[in-house]
């Protein structure tokens, strides 16, 4: 299979957060013209940190797209030129206070690229420790909490982990072999 040949791009939309952008492609197979849209994202990091006695650093805040609060990982946005990696040391520590010398990617995923262009990696921390206050940003507002590694298959399965990209994190984890789900 091949891909679509990009005939014109334009910007439709642009926030603080993402962009919409307009694109006109032609089917290979037919030839055929259509419209697509596209939300340009910033790419994300998804923090599994876990503590030197098995205890996963959780976060818990309140996301207005759900309005509701939820139990969540630490993670964010890169930044501009920022490295996947330096984005997730410093996600963890912000939102957590935590730091942690053990870092190991492990894996990449797509959010959704029927309408998105970014990337989410996921990191496993090692050895989390405190380190320093929270760091929130204006709009954060933070809780932090400490669970058992093994109570994650729970939460996930209770319902107190709903967050997608978080439960794809611990599909990682569980892929290598850190997780019995």
């Amino acid at each position: 299979m091949s891909p679509w040949s990009l005939l014109s791009s334009s910007p439709a939309f642009r926030t603080p957060i993402f962009a919409l952008r307009k694109d006109r492609l032609r089917a290979p197979r037919n030839g055929t013209e259509h419209d697509f849209y596209v939300l340009e994202a910033a790419d994300w990091v998804n923090v599994v940190a876990l503590t030197a006695d098995s205890q996963i650093v959780l976060v818990r805040q309140y996301r207005h797209g759900t309005g509701a609060v939820g139990t969540e990982i630490p993670g964010g946005v890169v930044e501009p030129g920022e490295a996947p990696l330096a984005a997730a040391r410093r996600e963890l520590l912000e939102e957590t206070g935590f730091s942690a010398e053990d870092w190991t990617q492990l894996g990449v995923i797509e959010p959704n690229p029927a309408l998105q262009n970014n990337r989410t990696w996921t990191f496993l921390a090692r050895g989390a420790r405190k380190v320093a206050e929270l760091n929130l940003d204006p709009a954060e507002d933070i809780d932090v909490q400490l669970r058992a590694l093994r109570e994650i298959p729970q939460l996930l399965r209770g319902g107190e982990i709903t967050h997608s990209l978080v439960m794809c994190a611990f599909m990682h984890l569980a892929l290598q072999g850190g997780l019995a789900l």
